[in-house]
């Protein structure tokens, strides 16, 4: 009798939690005990989400063609932009934010960016002669974890600066170079990456 009460509460929770759950029972001499764990819905993890960064990059590209500058994933539960928003440069001045559903790849929507014709120059000006594109240093970093940003950094030379979720769910940050797309850390002040761990 007991057993069959803690399977319909880990059925219940279950209904009403809309995650999944894994019942343990075990008879003993006291009577039936149960373990009931509940995982998060896969689409609030980073890591989760189904499509890459390089695929949102290839669907926001259809949407709207251009060049992707970034691609960001929020998994914010309650964020109305929640997905990929990759930021398009357009013709001209113009540069588009597209929003792109991490389960599906499938394009939410679409709008004008904000017009800052001078964040828009550099960008050209930076990925004038290069080879490497968003979409590309995305790739590159998947060996290191998921990917969940991608952005054209103006420092220096210029970069893509790639954050990527790891195995352990550490977050990291690297560098992947314009034109030869190499592969580096992104180092602090103290010679150590970003996870404080020395290489």
């Amino acid at each position: 009798m007991k057993r069959k009460l803690v399977i319909a509460a880990v059925v219940a929770s279950v209904a009403i939690g809309g995650g999944t759950a894994v019942a343990f029972a075990d008879d003993d001499a006291r009577g039936t005990t149960a373990d009931v764990r509940t995982a998060r819905p896969a689409a609030e993890a980073p890591g989760s989400a189904d499509v890459s960064a390089a695929e949102a990059i290839a669907a926001a590209l259809k949407a709207r063609p251009g060049t992707a500058v970034s691609a960001d994933l929020d998994t914010e539960a309650g964020d109305d932009d929640r997905g990929w928003e990759v930021e398009i440069l357009g013709t001209g001045t113009t540069s588009y934010d597209v929003l792109v559903d991490p389960a599906t790849g499938r394009v939410l929507g679409t709008h004008t960016a904000g017009d800052d014709a001078d964040d828009v120059r550099e960008a050209r000006t930076l990925l004038k002669g290069t080879g490497v594109t968003a979409a590309e240093a995305a790739e590159k970093a998947t060996t290191k974890g998921f990917v969940t940003s991608v952005d054209l950094e103006a420092d220096g030379a210029g970069a893509w600066e790639v954050e990527t979720d790891g195995s352990s769910a550490e977050e990291r940050d690297w560098n992947v170079a314009l034109d030869d797309a190499k592969l580096t850390a992104v180092r602090d002040d103290d010679g150590q990456d970003e996870t404080g761990d020395d290489d």
